[in-house]
């Protein structure tokens, strides 16, 4: 993986602090008072950058200083922003080709780092998952979601969906960036600001406030992960969370106990929900014709 190669074997930058001790003589003292400075370390700013291959035109100011929040935000989220590069390791080899598939730019694998973590998490509002599809959206692009089966769970298959959501609004408001913008603020929503505002370029419009960071969140996290040691992340390939080997069973019918299911294929039920979220019940219900595939996880578990 790209962003792994640049990073190696990270070392880390050592913020030093010192105390500057100054002294003042009368005629009967001599007193020492310390007076504590601080050093902190600054983080490098990019000289250009780009989302999707579309110039990100840092010559203006509200745009350098919007990047420049997130980017110290989530440089300083330490313990988060590590725990997402050390999951990427294991999710980015998932994403990535099916983004490759569909035609949809690599930096969108950023996009789902910042809606949830890279883990399977729920919102307030009822959005699920790695990619966070709400229940609407995603049966409007072939997610199953009903008691038993939740594919807003499914790495691929969420992966697939986000694809299929992004080359739509990329065709219709003419740009990946706006494409990116609108997986937070809705295409109708996008578009109907574009119309007012007579303006199609991401970076001078007025959106609101969480649309407006969204892109530069996705931005600021493709910097700090695509290179971390020159933000200061100190992680080891040996730190990394390693992709788990699987083998892959097919299921025709019904599995009415799950737990037993389990055994039956060498793990117990932790293991099978685990590599398996998309299962949201003790049982699986198949209708006649469907077919599911359940990764068996052969080491590491």
């Amino acid at each position: 993986m790209d962003w792994m190669k640049k990073a190696g074997v990270i070392a880390s930058v050592i913020v030093v602090g010192g105390a500057a001790i100054h002294t003042a003589t009368d005629n009967k003292t001599e007193k020492s008072v310390p007076q504590e400075t601080a050093t902190e370390f600054v983080y490098p700013f990019p000289a250009q950058a780009d989302f999707a291959g579309e110039a990100v035109p840092l010559n203006i100011i509200d745009v350098h200083e919007r990047l420049d929040r997130e980017l110290m935000v989530n440089a300083n989220l330490h313990a988060s922003t590590q725990l997402v590069i050390k999951r990427a390791y294991r999710a980015f080899p998932v994403i990535e080709p099916i983004l490759k598939k569909y035609g949809v730019p690599d930096d969108f694998k950023y996009l789902a780092v910042i809606e949830s973590g890279l883990v399977n998490a729920v919102s307030p509002a009822g959005a699920r998952g790695v990619w966070q599809f709400m229940p609407a959206t995603g049966r409007e692009y072939d997610l199953e979601i009903n008691d038993y089966v939740d594919e807003r769970y499914h790495l691929e298959k969420s992966t697939e969906a986000a694809c299929r959501y992004l080359v739509s609004a990329k065709a219709r408001l003419g740009s990946w960036t706006l494409a990116a913008a609108s997986y937070n603020g809705g295409v109708a929503g996008v578009s109907r600001q574009i119309d007012f505002q007579q303006a199609d370029n991401y970076y001078d419009l007025l959106l609101t406030e969480e649309t407006s960071r969204y892109v530069f969140r996705i931005l600021a996290l493709k910097e700090i992960m695509s290179d971390p040691l020159k933000y200061n992340f100190r992680l080891l390939p040996s730190d990394m969370y390693p992709v788990i080997p699987v083998r892959q069973v097919e299921v025709t019918s019904s599995i009415p106990d799950l737990a037993v299911f389990a055994k039956e294929q060498g793990i117990n039920y932790k293991v099978l929900k685990l590599h398996n979220p998309w299962m949201r019940d003790r049982k699986l219900d198949v209708k006649s014709g469907k077919k599911y595939t359940v990764d068996i996880p052969t080491e590491g578990y």
